[in-house]
């Protein structure tokens, strides 16, 4: 079994030429994976994710605001209401991103704090998005005593000394399409050593296709080419990363093992 720890469902084209959600979903049991996390990114947005999602028990929610579109605003008494939701297993997707929007640094780093202080009150674990921002990242987060509930860097592509710092906070490093890219011989280099109980798989769909996907919209689905690629990169077998990479799921979203059962 495989788990997409990391996907956009609502942000998938479903019209009438294209598959419809149940029908994309199924793709993906075909292949192995029976549960998906889908990541809010606006909180104008969560509303809609949750009620497209109501249906499908296999997929779990977070509630959040990534770092470029803070510029929307940051309402902490909301996200209190949606995570009464069972389906919220996570904060996020939050973080920092100095690539796309040097300019709102103190805007991002406030809306960061804020979202890592609502994740230790309401012990839910953090899903960080960061990308040329790694000392400010890792410093927020020992700040905010997120390691009391820990979380993932999620589509990683920094160094060994900043998934290092975060693996050491009891956070996971999350593996997307992007390590099977042609230019991402550091990234490779990294992810051989992070440690099996620290390892996540995602595809962030619908985006970042891995190859042999390049140029298509990102499925749920390809997280088995993701899988299947740091398995060989790793020298394992595919059987003994889903299963090792599932148990991590469910340790570390606590919330999601318990509407499963395990």
């Amino acid at each position: 079994m495989l788990i997409d720890s990391h996907c956009h469902l609502d942000r998938l084209k479903i019209a009438p030429d294209h598959a419809s959600l149940a029908e994309i979903l199924a793709q993906a049991k075909s292949r192995g994976v029976d549960y998906f996390l889908c990541v809010n990114v606006r909180q104008k947005g969560f509303a809609a994710m949750q009620a497209k999602m109501a249906e499908f028990d296999q997929v779990f929610l977070s509630a959040g605001v990534h770092p470029l579109d803070v510029k929307e605003g940051l309402d902490t008494l909301e996200l209190h209401q949606y995570i009464n939701d069972p389906k919220v297993v996570a904060i996020g997707e939050t973080g920092l991103d100095y690539f796309y929007a040097d300019d709102t640094k103190a805007l991002q780093q406030s809306c960061f704090e804020q979202q890592i202080a609502l994740a230790v009150e309401v012990n839910k674990p953090l899903i960080v998005h960061t990308r040329d921002a790694r000392e400010d990242t890792i410093a927020l987060l020992k700040a905010g005593h997120a390691d009391k509930v820990g979380g993932v860097l999620h589509c990683f592509t920094e160094n060994w000394e900043m998934a290092k710092a975060a693996i050491d906070l009891g956070f996971y490093i999350s593996v997307s399409g992007i390590v099977t890219f042609k230019n991402a011989g550091d990234l490779r280099t990294v992810i051989r050593k992070v440690p099996k109980d620290r390892l996540l798989v995602e595809t962030d769909a619908p985006y970042l296709a891995p190859v042999p996907h390049r140029g298509q919209e990102n499925q749920p689905a390809f997280v088995r080419d993701v899988a299947e690629f740091v398995a060989e990169l790793r020298g394992e077998s595919f059987e003994e990363l889903a299963d090792y990479t599932t148990t991590n799921f469910f340790d570390l979203f606590k919330d999601a093992a318990k509407l499963v059962n395990r």
